[in-house]
């Protein structure tokens, strides 16, 4: 019998993020919202050992990059998205902490170098931000660029990564 999907709340200094997985992974990650109701508290007996511990690994991975750190572990991601976008989701992944490419840059990465505006579809369609560290994509000239979760909290991942930009 299929799993139905999970949403579990993600607690961090930052706020709380959304979690949600699919019987093969983590498939969405949402930032905190002002204003948003947090996600229902889910019956934790009815949700499969497997999604518990992977939720374990999710928040785990969420404060340590929200620190600046990179986490030691990840749990199973399971991404919707089209060929294009996984492949840069994965050149993404790459990605140390601390470091930054251009969105060209990615392109490239993945065989693909004129698609530099499509790679930035990609980042801004990326289902899980700050795990998939889009926040470490700039503009060719070294500028921001965007960030599905607002310029500002892409500033303070990337200084708290040791980055100024």
């Amino acid at each position: 019998m299929k799993t139905p999907p999970v949403e579990l709340p993600a607690i961090t200094d930052d706020g709380e993020f959304t979690a949600r997985y699919s019987e093969a992974g983590l498939t969405e990650l949402s930032f905190p919202e002002a204003g948003r109701a947090s996600a229902p508290a889910a019956n934790k007996g009815t949700i499969p050992g497997k999604i518990l511990d992977w939720h374990r690994l999710t928040e785990a991975a969420l404060k340590a990059i929200l620190a600046g750190h990179q986490p030691k572990k990840f749990p199973p991601l399971d991404l919707a998205g089209t060929a294009f976008q996984k492949s840069v989701w994965q050149s993404l992944r790459k990605i140390p902490v601390g470091r930054t490419k251009s969105y060209g840059e990615i392109a490239e990465a993945i065989g693909r170098p004129k698609a530099v505006r499509a790679v930035g579809g990609a980042c801004g369609a990326n289902p899980v931000p700050v795990l998939v560290p889009c926040h470490r994509v700039l503009a060719a000239n070294g500028k921001i660029g965007g960030f599905s979760g607002g310029l500002e909290r892409k500033r303070r991942l990337l200084a708290r990564e040791g980055l100024k930009i």
